[in-house]
This record gives C-alpha cells, structure tokens and sequence, in this order.
C-alpha cells in the first residue's frame, strides 16, 4: 500500500472539540490506554465522517486495524448524537431565540441497499435511501434532524410519525413547508400554492415562500457536505445518529469557525 500526505477542511477548533468530548468519556468510563490518543481518534473519525474514507483506508492511515478504527467511529458518532437536542427542547430554544419562523423539510440519505429492499427505494429519487426530517431556522442554522425511515416513506408522514406536526403546533412556530407536507393538519404549516394556472398573487406568493424557504434547503446541503451522507456503505438505520452527529458537528462549525 503506497502513502501520501492529505488533509481535510476542518479547523482545530472542531478537532479540539471532538477530542474533549472522547477525554471525558475515557474518564467517565475508566479507559486508562487506548492504541490513540484522543486527538488522534477525533482526527481519524473526523477523516472518515468529512471525506468517506474506507476504513480499510483510515486504519493503514492511522496506524490501527480496520476493526479498532470502526470502533473508534461508533463510539465518537454516539457522543456526538447524544448531544443532538430533542424535538421539544430545540422548538423551545426557537422560540426563546424569537425566530419568526422555522423551515421543515426532508431529505433522502442515498444507501447502497439492492433492488431487493423494496421499502428502501424512494419512488421521489429513483434510488435507495432512508428518510430524514430536518428543521432549520431562517438562515439556515440547524436546528434538529430526526431519525431515519425507509426512503419510500411519503414526507408528510414522517413527519407524522415523528410527531413534529404536533410539536410545532403547540410551540406555534410558523413553519414553511414545500408541497410534500401539503395536507399537514397543523394551522402552523404554511405550504405553496398547487396547481396549474394560478392567479398572479399565488404565484408572488410562492415566489416569497421559496425565497424564505430556500436556507431550509441549504440546511441539508450542508449535512450532505460531509461525503459520507452522499452514500452510505452501513447499515441504513445508522443513518440517523450519523446524522444528528453531523448536525452537531456543523453547528459546531458554523459558532466556532475559527
């Protein structure tokens, strides 16, 4: 196997960050020696999360069999996931931080399930992938991911199932929504206008919605601006801490840039 140097677009503050939280864990949980320190086991899941690196590959990069780095991720990506905020909790946090209003949308996270696993193949995509829920705030701050439904799961009724239609109502967030969640039995959801040859003020009217809408989408090109989101070589239902991982991850980056 030939070696070469690399490098990966992320800044000592995040490395710093994901070091502490594995620190404190060794601590809690009395591991006195591990083959890498936590700088370098933060080093290599961040490695693997940003640029979707085998872990074949990471291991010979890091010095580590395959197995010890797949250990290393599993354990950071639970840290990481636990810190993720719960639906409530971070509608509760919107409206203490007075945001006029929230972007719901969902997302596909591609998987390389075959033909055969009907409920993973998302008839909107024409590819295998699980269902994710992503609400961000107006500009397009993460403000909480859910977990992972088969791809064939219709928008609308993920979010149903994970009770985010309820929770907006109570919280009375305004939330903008695309014409998936349109049919949403929460007043709080605001969808486009549908159909063809709409009146000019429907049509202005979605012109604005899209407008406001559009960091909610940006939302998720973030989270899929880590590569291993673009196609996951797991199982499909560790989609979900991976990405609630991710979105702490770039929250992270977004209040700590430096």
């Amino acid at each position: 196997m030939l070696f070469y140097r690399a490098a990966v677009d992320l800044s000592r503050s995040t490395l710093n960050y994901v070091a502490g939280l594995i620190r404190r864990h060794r601590k809690r949980i009395g591991s006195t020696w591990r083959l890498r320190n936590p700088g370098r086991q933060a080093l290599l899941v961040l490695v693997y999360l940003r640029k979707d690196e085998t872990f074949a590959e990471i291991s010979a990069g890091f010095g580590v069999s395959a197995t010890t780095a797949w250990r290393y991720v599993e354990e950071t990506v639970m840290l990481l996931s636990a810190r993720s905020p719960k639906l409530r909790q971070a509608l509760r946090k919107a409206t203490k931080d007075g945001l006029t209003h929230v972007i719901l949308d969902g997302t596909l996270i591609h998987t390389d399930r075959v033909k055969a696993d009907r409920p993973y193949f998302s008839g909107k995509h024409r590819v295998h992938g699980m269902n994710v829920q992503v609400i961000a705030g107006p500009d397009g701050t993460i403000l909480w991911t859910s977990g992972v439904l088969p791809g064939k799961t219709h928008d609308l009724t993920a979010a149903r199932i994970w009770g985010i239609l309820r929770a907006l109502a109570k919280a009375g967030l305004l939330t903008l929504a695309d014409k998936g969640y349109q049919g949403a039995e929460a007043t709080v959801v605001i969808t486009p206008y549908k159909g063809k040859n709409k009146p000019a003020s429907q049509k202005r009217a979605n012109r604005s919605h899209a407008k406001l809408r559009g960091p909610g989408e940006r939302a998720n090109a973030q989270l899929k601006s880590w590569r291993i989101l673009r196609k996951l070589r797991c199982c499909p239902n560790k989609a979900g801490h991976l990405v609630k991982a991710i979105a702490v991850l770039q929250n992270h980056r977004a209040t700590h840039p430096a």
